[in-house]
């Protein structure tokens, strides 16, 4: 469907220009970060997926440059292939593993891709987000495709199918500290897994920044993440454990023992930046769909815990000049102060 003519023109509102900013941001980091890839990557089929990628891009990019222009914008600086890519490091990741960030990634692009929609008014932007959302979901839907044909794919634990439909009597259903603990009803497991899973991309994504990063602050800092990801992948572990529940399989798949960096600091640490807002926004969502009361004390806890590694890396990127600001209102207080 063609946007229909108007008589004037819709400026883009805040929501709008934060669309555009952000889908800047992630697709050439998306380039810089497949293209890295694909310099190694030897399976057919995982080429093809990552060549999907790089061309939905690629063509993001182009798109996202036209906005900006048409609305007399700055183009933001993003990422580039020639600054934050060196293509002369040798493999830090294996085939699988391109995969499995691949299909991982794909989930967090379909929720920011929704969110972006929903806050656009002007229905040029609707149709491209709506059509963003069609990519994605062909990108995840192949690569759990093939995920699933290479016995790859980490399922959800298995529960015996629900004989009758029942409403919650009592409200210890809510409770979950001491006693005689409910057991997981099937949102909390699909939300534990979840999270779980995303853990396990980000323990081994931030395992590799650790071994490359030039700078011993970003080292350390990669280190520091790395811990906190096992810590959160055994935490959502043990939940499952104790009601006796198997855990969803571990990802083994380590990095190589490259320590080369196939990226620059700027990139990897913005790439980790862009993982703690969405375990954030991961995290509360499940804590709010998450009745029993100890499952919420956890998510509480360990989103503090990413919040506060958040903001320590907010203040590397910001020493360090990395961190591109956002557009922003006017500062109505200063202007105010500074017209006399």
């Amino acid at each position: 469907m063609k946007a229909p003519k108007t008589s004037h023109k819709n400026e883009l509102t805040s929501a709008e220009i934060a669309n555009i900013w952000l889908s800047y941001q992630n697709d050439t980091l998306s380039i810089c970060t497949i293209g890295a890839f694909l310099s190694h990557v030897e399976d057919k089929e995982i080429r093809s997926v990552l060549e999907l990628v790089m061309k939905q891009a690629r063509a993001h990019v182009k798109k996202l440059k036209s906005f900006f222009t048409e609305e007399q914008l700055p183009i933001p600086d993003g990422f580039s292939e020639e600054v934050d890519v060196h293509k002369e490091a040798p493999r830090l990741y294996t085939d699988d593993f391109y995969l499995f960030y691949i299909q991982n990634i794909g989930k967090i692009g379909l929720k920011t891709y929704s969110l972006a929609l929903s806050n656009s008014a002007r229905l040029d932007m609707c149709e491209y987000f709506t059509e963003c959302l069609h990519e994605s979901t062909k990108v995840l839907n192949k690569a759990t495709e093939i995920m699933l044909s290479k016995g790859t794919f980490i399922r959800a634990p298995y529960i015996p199918a629900p004989k009758k439909v029942e409403y919650v009597q009592k409200e210890r259903y809510l409770a979950g500290w001491f006693g005689n603990r409910r057991p997981l009803n099937a949102i909390e497991m699909s939300n534990i897994y979840f999270n779980l899973i995303q853990n396990q991309l980000g323990r081994t994504l931030i395992m590799g920044f650790s071994q490359v990063a030039k700078s011993q602050q970003v080292r350390d800092y990669m280190v520091r993440g790395r811990d906190i990801a096992d810590k959160h992948v055994e935490t959502f572990g043990s939940v499952l454990s104790k009601d006796l529940l198997p855990s969803a399989s571990s990802w083994s798949i380590l990095p190589t023992d490259s320590s080369v960096a196939p990226f620059s600091d700027k990139l990897m640490m913005f790439h980790v930046t862009a993982l703690n807002s969405a375990s954030i926004g991961h995290y509360g969502q499940s804590m709010g769909m998450s009745p029993r009361h100890d499952l919420g004390a956890h998510y509480v806890r360990l989103t503090a815990e990413v919040a506060k590694y958040a903001n320590d890396g907010a203040n590397i990127m910001i020493e360090n000049g990395w961190m591109e600001q956002p557009p922003q209102g006017p500062d109505r207080d200063e202007i105010a102060r500074t017209n006399k």
